[in-house]
């Protein structure tokens, strides 16, 4: 029974902790939709407002649920010691994506950025994919998103420049 409370507590605490990413990015993401973002040109491509936090709301669930296999898996240490550690890198830098377009309005250093942020998710997925398959499948909607918000920040870019 106590590893079943154990295990629940540390999946609800990786999903918290992804989730509050998301919670933060919103911090410089909301006040500037209406302000700034909406006086931007942007592609044809470029999808509605309200679809973005859903979207995100399920990324940052399913990216909780993908740390909390692999910290779980009880996998190589040597394997899942750099999975986490990069994990904990691509978070960061989502966060900061945020804060770099939204916040600052930098939208060639938030493109820069967003592709570090795509190579971060990379690795790390390839890194999960050696310690837990499905926690790393769990990560392919998050990939797939950021490189459709990297091709929107760089046509933004474009436009705006």
């Amino acid at each position: 029974m106590f590893a079943v409370v154990r295990n629940l507590t540390a999946l609800i605490a990786f999903i918290v902790l992804c989730e509050l990413a998301g919670v933060i990015g919103s911090i410089f993401t909301i006040p500037a939709i209406p302000s700034w973002y909406s006086t931007l040109r942007k592609p044809w491509f470029n999808p509605p407002n309200w679809l973005f936090g859903p979207v995100w709301l399920i990324l940052y669930f399913l990216m909780g649920l993908s740390l909390y296999l692999v910290f779980e898996s009880g996998g190589n240490r040597a394997i899942v010691e750099p999975a986490l550690w990069a994990f904990g890198v691509q978070l960061v830098l989502n966060v900061l994506w945020s804060v770099l377009f939204f916040g600052m309005h930098k939208l060639f250093y938030s493109f820069v950025e967003i592709v570090l942020l795509w190579i971060s998710i990379a690795v790390t997925t390839v890194l999960f994919f050696m310690t837990s398959r499905a926690a790393a499948y769990l990560l392919l909607p998050y990939i797939a998103w950021v490189t459709f918000a990297a091709l929107l920040n760089y046509y933004v870019f474009i436009l705006n420049t």
